[in-house]
């Protein structure tokens, strides 16, 4: 099985290029949706004892955790110690049963997958990128985004051109849903047949 690594900074659209992997009928572990599931119970008591008054009514909420983090950037080291091993046990899970299943390709997608380390896990990996201008107005356009929070965002996340520079595929978004299909569309075609050894190194046991 060949097991792809789906990235890109915040507002790059990750979401439409895992649609079409989707479509194309790759399955796709969403890493922020797995979070979203974390944070609406599982491990929401562990994440109020490391930032007290960061939940509501059992779950997390995201807006006051972000108040919390905000300005803080040491203090994300002590989320990610909490959440990290709970999205590789996803993953793992994941990936495992595409495999029991003989699924010849299965995607990660995975915004920080260069800055947590899991490059390593992957075949190949494909980069999703825009302009700046289109990045921001994005991000920006999003409800309870500021320039302050997404600055903060950015400033975690390597910049575009060491993505691009340590990416196997580049997917250019800055234009029409269509094109970004389009491009998706032919790297999967490149990838057909293909066989990794991720699975064997790091996933299997």
């Amino acid at each position: 099985m060949l097991i792809v690594g789906l990235t890109g900074s915040i507002g790059m659209g990750k979401s439409t290029a895992a649609g079409r992997f989707l479509e194309r009928g790759i399955a796709v572990f969403d890493a922020d949706a797995e979070v979203h599931r974390l944070y609406s119970g599982p491990i929401a008591a562990e994440i109020e004892r490391a930032f007290p008054g960061a939940t509501a009514d059992g779950k997390v909420d995201r807006g006051k955790l972000s108040s919390l983090l905000l300005g803080k950037p040491q203090k994300f080291a002590d989320l990610e110690r909490i959440v990290h091993p709970r999205i590789r046990a996803g993953e793992r899970r994941f990936i495992q049963a595409e495999h029991a299943k003989g699924a010849p390709i299965a995607v990660l997608e995975v915004p920080l997958l260069f800055e947590a380390g899991g490059y390593g896990t992957v075949d190949v990996i494909v980069v999703v990128s825009a302009d700046e201008a289109t990045q921001r107005a994005r991000v920006l356009s999003r409800p309870g985004m500021s320039e302050s929070k997404f600055a903060t965002i950015r400033g975690r996340q390597l910049s575009e051109a060491e993505k691009r520079a340590r990416a196997d595929f580049v997917v250019e978004t800055g234009g029409t849903v269509a094109s970004c299909h389009s491009q998706i569309d032919a790297i999967v075609d490149k990838l057909k047949g293909r066989d990794g050894e991720a699975y064997d190194r790091y996933w299997r046991d």
